[in-house]
């Protein structure tokens, strides 16, 4: 396979984990978080509901940890790497194009921080729960940085959805780009609507 090929082959990969499994995922997982919102009781059961779901570590090995960990290092190295293209897109793309790469940094290190205060720590024998979550947003700085994580990773996975539309051969004419961005900013709203009622559901 030539080396254009092979990009191409693994920029396409890319895009598609970044909208299955790990954009389904997202919505899920902010889901079963939006769940607070009715108190601390029906959280509680949401988690304890996904925490013994079957053959977890299996689906989560595959499902979330092995395609994250090439979406992000090949994410990262696009991020470092690609140089905007002012001569096929127009300003505003560049600007999304930027955006994109600023928020996948931000997510990856938001979501390793994530991991360890939730995941690790429930492998390390502690119950993540409605308690343990308001606790850990009792502090102010922490949850601004939850704030601008969330919205980091949903912009991320939005915008995203307009490369993947592309580089997919599903919008190929200009008309059909500018709807999908118009998608991907409804998508944007939405999810970070839930994401942030979740978030703020804890406080």
């Amino acid at each position: 396979m030539a080396s254009s090929d092979k990009s191409f082959a693994l920029r396409r990969l890319h895009s598609l984990l970044g909208v299955i499994p790990l954009g389904v995922f997202l919505i899920q997982h902010l889901v079963i978080n939006h769940f607070a919102v009715a108190g601390p009781e029906s959280f509680n059961k949401a988690s304890d509901f996904m925490w013994n779901l079957p053959f977890k570590i299996a689906l989560e090995t595959l499902v979330i940890y092995l395609p994250i960990l090439f979406h992000a290092i090949y994410g990262i190295f696009i991020a470092f790497t690609a140089k905007n293209n002012v001569q096929r897109y127009s300003t505003f793309r560049n600007w999304m194009f930027l955006l994109q790469r600023v928020t996948g940094v931000i997510a990856f290190i938001f979501i390793a921080v994530h991991v360890w205060q939730t995941r690790v720590q429930a492998a390390l024998g502690h119950h993540v729960n409605y308690d343990m979550m308001a606790d850990l947003f009792s502090n102010p700085i922490t949850l601004i940085l939850y704030v601008i994580g969330i919205v980091s990773v949903i912009f991320h996975f939005a915008n995203g959805l307009w490369s993947f539309a592309v580089s997919w051969g599903i919008t190929q004419s200009q008309k059909s780009q500018n709807a999908m961005a118009y998608v991907s900013l409804l998508v944007f709203i939405v999810v970070t609507f839930i994401g942030l009622r979740a978030l703020f559901a804890f406080v």
